[in-house]
């Protein structure tokens, strides 16, 4: 007989599937990590177990004490988990974006919830994240975890999640897809990965549109975050659990594409998992497409669906939110399709003078920067070139690239035009990507041409 001597040994060792209907016969082979069918419902389980085991080794956790969090719904629920089988009393900050689900189960296992604001700073008091601070100090006997800059979170993933990858496919995959978050799981177990592969496998990070973790690995530099829907990735302030050496790629997605994705996950292949599962599946199948036959991609599924039946998976959310075709007053494909021209566009490594000259002739303000194979970088902003001229830090003969900027105001061609609204309340531009490929530059004249040659 194979019985677990509690709860928390049956945690890992999750299913890796392939998918048989997002997938086409020329397409690189895609497998998904269930990790939702961890006992938590989560992969954070495996963080949180690892954590508070090696804090009550070093006597940082003690009998009867109070653990505190902050978190989006997982971790607390991993936590939750192991402090009610441990004896733990449980005190976690959420913001208020969370799911009702996610908050009720968490005081479903007894433990305390805090709902903060989202859309403040993170170094901003109210924030979830400081409010957690406080309550720790303020509170005796407890023991913070501080899963976002803890290094034992990144462990957690090098001595579970990796080898468990790697062992299931015998070492056969090329590339491996993982969302982010804390940044734990890909620092971890695609650390594992690269070493045992000696460098071959591909790590790709998934990033949401509004995070700062794509900009910041393409130029080195933070953007101004942005709220966005999807819950469990992406972050507004840069984490020392997310070890950018690691990646080899960052890829953004919107709020409407890791909807649909995980939507479709659900009713083509049976597969009941959350918004950042559609994340990480959406560019694992673009990427399929582009690597082609005879190449394996894994990816993981973090949480369940069971999350988020009032959001998501409710069609009335989804219209309300406008992310069901159909919906509102039209899509940026149809500003697109409305007007006309090319996108111009500079590459990295043109000289200035250049760039400037394009500018002038185009009578534009901005353009994308591209890598060699076509990929969006960075933007080149007018502004930009004018600080670095007049303060003189660059001449007109040097490289664009130290004064690129990140992405910013990035939609697809299928983002509703009341989300293009919310860009243009906080950039000039809505920057269209699809794929990794700038596909067009959309203005607020644009946005108004459209609808008044429409009305």
């Amino acid at each position: 007989m194979k019985i677990h001597a509690n709860v928390l040994s049956a945690i890992g060792d999750t299913p890796l599937v392939k998918l048989n209907k997002l997938v086409g016969p020329d397409d690189a082979t895609v497998l998904v990590k269930c990790e939702f069918m961890n006992p938590g419902a989560s992969i954070k389980d495996r963080m949180a177990l690892h954590i508070l085991e090696k804090a009550e080794r070093a006597g940082l956790l003690k009998p009867g004490g109070t653990i505190v969090e902050n978190t989006s719904g997982n971790t607390g629920m991993g936590i939750a988990l192991a402090a009610a089988v441990k004896g733990y009393r449980c005190i976690f900050t959420m913001p208020d974006k969370m799911s009702t689900e996610k908050i009720n189960r968490l005081k479903a296992l007894g433990a305390q919830v805090i709902v903060t604001p989202t859309n403040v700073a993170a170094e901003d008091p109210k924030s979830y994240y400081e409010t957690a601070k406080r309550i720790a100090k303020e509170t005796p006997g407890s023991f913070y975890v501080n899963q976002y800059h803890n290094p034992d979170n990144i462990e957690a993933h090098y001595l579970t999640t990796g080898p468990e990858v790697w062992d299931q496919v015998d070492g056969k995959l090329d590339y491996f897809v993982a969302g982010l978050g804390t940044g734990g799981t890909m620092s971890g177990a695609g650390k594992y990965l690269k070493e045992k592969s000696k460098g071959a496998v591909k790590n790709v990070g998934v990033d949401p549109i509004g995070s700062v973790y794509q900009g910041y690995f393409k130029t080195g530099k933070l953007t101004t975050p942005h709220v966005y829907k999807v819950e469990g990735i992406g972050e507004d302030m840069l984490c020392k659990a997310m070890d950018f050496k690691v990646l080899d790629d960052v890829r953004q997605v919107d709020d409407r594409q890791c909807f649909i994705a995980a939507r479709r996950l659900a009713r083509e292949e049976g597969i009941f998992a959350g918004g950042s599962s559609g994340a990480a599946v959406h560019v694992a199948v673009e990427l399929a497409k582009e690597v082609g036959k005879g190449k394996t991609i894994i990816t993981l599924l973090p949480d369940s669906g069971s999350s988020y039946i009032s959001k998501f998976y409710s069609d009335e959310w989804m219209k309300d939110n406008g992310f069901l075709d159909g919906q509102g007053p039209g899509t940026v494909r149809d500003i697109i399709a409305h007007r006309k021209g090319e996108v111009v566009s500079t590459k990295k490594g043109d000289r200035i003078d250049l760039v400037v000259e394009t500018m002038k002739r185009h009578g534009i303000s901005q353009m994308p920067v591209l890598s060699k194979d076509g990929a969006a970088e960075g933007m080149i902003h007018e502004v930009d070139l004018l600080n670095a001229l007049v303060a003189g830090t660059h001449r007109l003969s040097e490289a664009i690239d130290p004064i690129v900027a990140p992405l910013q105001g990035v939609v697809t061609p299928e983002t509703s035009i009341s989300k293009l609204r919310e860009v243009f309340a906080q950039d000039n531009v809505a920057v269209v990507r699809q794929g990794q490929k700038v596909v067009a530059i959309v203005t607020k004249i644009d946005l108004i041409d459209f609808l008044a040659t429409r009305g």
